[in-house]
């Protein structure tokens, strides 16, 4: 309750001195205040709910009172009321906010309090987390970012700004720190995305408008190894039953204005048995395949993988030069980089040849889900000033996530994506972050993240690390050439001659992040711990079918700093860090001795030990 009055004060305080409105000021923090306490009302006993003021579940709510009912509550008179209710989408807490503009995986479990990769926009710093090869609740760094520019917009609001307006300028400083953070040259253009596989939906587009009547063949990397919708993406189809704009799609339904004979080929890192093929083979399959395509007439878009789900980087930067050498503007160049484990110079050196280049804020610099963008060189955004958008990528994007002045986007909505730039505002303070750290330190750290995987592992004989090539580019800064996911298969305990299934990896997975001590009781101190991880990516294995590897991955907050261990310096908190990482292995172990319990009982994933719900908004 002392927390909620001081949420309240505090904001309207800031509001009135930055000049709004006692009127304005006092709705807008109220409603800030009621959605901070409905996120926090598991805490609350029915004595504090009984003591909150009558307004709170009207403000928190997303449907819009009345001006009446706004009336009854507060003093304010009718032109603020309706300045407000005008804005009122758009106001609120930073992570109600950055919950928005996103597909159903974004969306929060009422129960868990976690979105659909089983992490929260709110800081969650008693939890251990590896998990940014899939993605990461915010950090107290990326969540004060991200609410700075909350405060920065809504104060625009109250003041007058177009809901438009104030969204254009937010996106625009977004574009402007990653131009900075990757050194990008004049001409280079920026397309802001809920997620890299709305960014394929973009670069397909690009390579409709250049074909001139040709039909597009996509030519996929691993698909399995990447996200899920992404070949329904590269096939100009929907990826999911809902957009990032909210609208409702059918599942693999073409998308308006795409060719609907848009092929998809793809080309496996992985033979049979699970076993990286050699890269020789795979990039003579990758020549024949673009080679092939090109002679048969068709628009070919070759789409590079760096890095894979499990780390795998294909085909190498040195072989994609020759490529290019060898076939020139023929064909079209992706490199899925959406897991940002490169430097601002590799990048660089993709754009250089003429590659569009596919990147997040939400994988390796741990910003909050769905966060991505399309970076394009000159050569490449100079289609934006010709032919239109496909119509079906309304549903996706709106004009303001594009360039200024980009005739290409004309046919799209007025209108910018809000949530999606408060995300890659908290990304932008992670990253950074990041930026400032030694690059000789990162190797250290990498080496020894490596170091304590592999000893938690060789000590846990149902464990297995799958075995990953090197990382081959020329690469400007030595840490980039290190692993920093580290997949990992599991005997089945029941089944001890078999790896466990997806579905069972899945609830290792689901446990890991969840509070186990009712179920453990005897080991209540390790089983309470919540550790979030990679999600489990399907691969095979040797005459079983398909098993499900597990993941942990180094983020930039092992090296810029976890905020909660701010209390701690240098090696003692890499220790600590280092220690976490071993207590996932620790509680990995408890999982599988207590497997029948865990299986009955079915614990889910929690904001916070001690609760099965984190609160309601």
């Amino acid at each position: 309750l002392a927390a909620f009055n001081l949420r309240l004060g505090l904001e309207r305080e800031w509001l009135r001195r930055h000049g709004v409105s006692e009127g304005c000021a006092m709705l807008a923090a109220a409603r800030a205040a009621a959605m901070f306490i409905g996120g926090e009302a598991d805490r609350l006993d029915a004595h504090a709910l009984a003591a909150l003021p009558a307004w709170v579940a009207m403000m928190a709510a997303e449907k819009l009172p009345s001006a009446a009912a706004m009336a009854a509550h507060f003093t304010a008179d009718a032109a603020e009321i309706a300045l407000v209710r005008q804005v009122w989408q758009q106001l609120g807490t930073v992570d109600a906010l950055m919950e928005t503009g996103g597909d159903i995986r974004l969306a929060r479990d009422p129960q868990s309090a976690l979105n659909g990769y089983g992490c929260s926009h709110r800081p969650r710093p008693w939890a251990i987390t590896f998990a940014s090869s899939t993605a990461s609740s915010s950090s107290s760094r990326g969540y004060v970012a991200a609410d700075r520019a909350r405060l920065r917009h809504t104060l625009a609001l109250l003041r007058g700004a177009t809901r438009r307006d104030a969204s254009l300028d937010t996106l625009a400083r977004v574009r402007r720190g990653i131009k900075r953070y990757f050194g990008l040259a004049r001409g280079t253009q920026i397309v802001l995305a809920a997620s890299g596989t709305d960014t394929e939906l973009l670069a397909l587009a690009l390579a409709h408008m250049e074909g001139g009547g040709q039909s597009v063949r996509s030519v996929l990397i691993a698909p399995e190894e990447t996200g899920r919708g992404v070949p329904a993406a590269a096939a100009g189809r929907h990826f999911a039953v809902d957009t990032a704009r909210g609208h409702d799609v059918v599942f693999q339904a073409p998308i308006a204005g795409f060719r609907a004979d848009t092929d998809v080929k793809a080309i496996a890192l992985r033979d049979d048995a699970g076993a990286v093929r050699p890269m020789a083979v795979v990039e003579a399959e990758i020549i024949a395949a673009v080679g092939q395509g090109i002679y048969e007439g068709w628009r070919v878009v070759l789409h590079a993988l760096d890095l894979s789900k499990t780390g795998l980087l294909a085909p190498t930067p040195s072989f994609l030069a020759g490529l290019r050498a060898r076939f020139g503007g023929a064909f079209d160049l992706v490199v899925d980089a959406c897991q940002t484990r490169l430097s601002p110079a590799s990048l660089r050196a993709y754009l250089a040849l003429d590659a569009v280049v596919l990147v997040t804020g939400s994988k390796f610099f741990t910003g909050p889900p769905f966060a991505g963008a399309a970076i394009l060189p000159p050569r490449i955004a100079k289609r934006l000033r010709g032919a239109t958008l496909p119509a079906g990528l309304e549903a996706y994007f709106g004009r303001d996530e594009f360039p200024e002045q980009c005739p290409a986007a004309q046919g799209l909505p007025p209108a910018g994506n809000y949530g999606l730039a408060l995300r890659w505002c908290a990304a932008l303070a992670e990253m950074r972050g990041f930026a400032r750290t030694d690059a000789q330190a990162r190797v250290a750290i990498l080496e020894r993240f490596g170091d304590v995987v592999r000893a938690a592992v060789a000590r846990m004989p149902a464990l297995a690390l799958l075995a990953a090539p090197p990382i081959n580019r020329a690469a400007a800064q030595d840490w980039e050439c290190l692993p920093s996911i580290f997949s990992f298969s599991i005997r089945a305990p029941h089944e001890p001659a078999r790896n466990l299934t997806p579905d069972e990896a899945r609830a290792v997975y689901r446990w890991l992040n969840a509070d186990l001590s009712a179920v453990i009781p005897h080991k209540a101190a390790l089983a309470r711990r919540i550790c979030h991880i990679g999600q489990p990516v399907p691969l095979p294995q040797p005459d079983a079918g398909l098993q499900g590897v597990l993941r942990v991955s180094a983020g930039a907050r092992l090296f810029s700093g976890e905020p909660s261990h701010r209390a701690l310096r240098g090696q003692a908190r890499l220790a600590r860090e280092f220690a976490d990482l071993t207590l996932v292995f620790d509680k990995i172990g408890l999982i599988l001795a207590h497997w029948e319990a865990l299986c009955a009982a079915d614990p889910k994933p929690c904001y916070r030990p001690g609760t099965r719900s984190g609160g309601k908004t």
